[in-house]
C-alpha cells in the first residue's frame, strides 16, 4: 500500500515539474521573441544566393545597424509581411548604382556576396539564367522621380531626396541579393528604423546549412 502511494507521489511531483518546466519555457520563449530576438522563414529568391526560400533565420533585435548586415523588416507594403534585405544605405549616405556596381558616397562597395557571373539555377519560370548581381542604373535623386516614390514621399521629401541624392533621416537603403527580382528599396522606398525587426545572426534550418553571422 505505501509503496503504491508513493508511487503515486512519484508520479504526482514528475507531472507537476514537467508543467511547471513548460510554462517557464513558454514564458522564456515568449520574453526572448518578444523583446530579445525574431525568427523568420525567407519566403521567395530574392535573397539568393545568400538565403535560399524556405530556409529559417533568427536576427538580434538590438544589433547596431551597419552597412552590408541582413536584416528582418515589416514589410511597408504587405500588413503582416516581413521581408529580408541587406543594408546598403545609411542615414545620411549618397546611393548611386552604375553598371550592376553601388556606389556609396562616392566610393565603391564591395559585393563579393554576390558571386559574380552565377547564374539564378531556381524553380520560378522566367528568371532561370538571370544573374544575381543585376542592379540596374539609378541613384536616390532618379528614384525620387519615380511614381513608386511619389506614392511613399511628401513633395518636400522627394524634392529633399532630389537635391542631395542622400538616403533620408533614420532610414535605411536596402536591397535583395538577388536583384533582378527583389522588391527592395528601389521600390518601396527607404525603410524607417521603426521597421526593423532586428540583425540576422543565425541561419538554423536547414541544419545542414547552420551558420552564424
Amino acid at each position: 500500500m505505501k509503496d503504491n502511494q508513493q508511487s503515486k507521489k512519484d508520479f504526482y511531483d514528475i507531472f507537476k515539474y514537467t508543467v511547471v518546466l513548460f510554462i517557464a519555457f513558454v514564458i522564456i520563449n515568449f520574453l526572448l521573441t518578444k523583446f530579445v530576438i525574431v525568427k523568420c522563414s525567407v519566403s521567395g529568391i530574392s535573397m539568393q544566393p545568400t538565403f535560399e526560400n524556405q530556409e529559417r533565420v533568427i536576427a538580434y533585435r538590438h544589433s547596431e545597424l551597419k552597412r552590408n548586415e541582413v536584416i528582418i523588416l515589416k514589410a511597408p507594403d504587405e500588413p503582416k509581411a516581413f521581408y529580408i534585405k541587406r543594408i546598403i544605405g545609411l542615414p545620411g549616405d549618397t546611393v548611386t548604382a552604375k553598371n550592376n556596381k553601388i556606389y556609396v558616397n562616392g566610393k565603391k562597395i564591395d559585393q563579393s556576396y554576390l558571386e559574380p557571373g552565377f547564374k539564378l539555377i531556381d524553380h520560378e519560370d522566367g528568371f532561370n539564367g538571370t544573374h544575381y548581381s543585376d542592379t540596374g542604373n539609378f541613384s536616390i535623386r532618379s528614384l525620387a522621380t519615380k511614381k513608386d516614390y511619389k506614392k511613399i514621399y511628401t513633395a518636400a521629401q522627394l524634392n529633399l531626396m532630389r537635391k542631395t541624392n542622400k538616403v533620408p533621416k533614420d532610414s535605411y537603403f536596402v536591397l535583395g541579393d538577388h536583384r533582378s527580382v527583389s522588391k527592395d528599396s528601389r521600390y518601396i522606398g527607404a525603410i524607417p528604423r521603426s521597421k526593423i525587426e532586428g540583425v540576422v545572426k543565425v541561419r538554423y534550418w536547414p541544419l545542414n546549412r547552420l551558420s552564424l553571422y
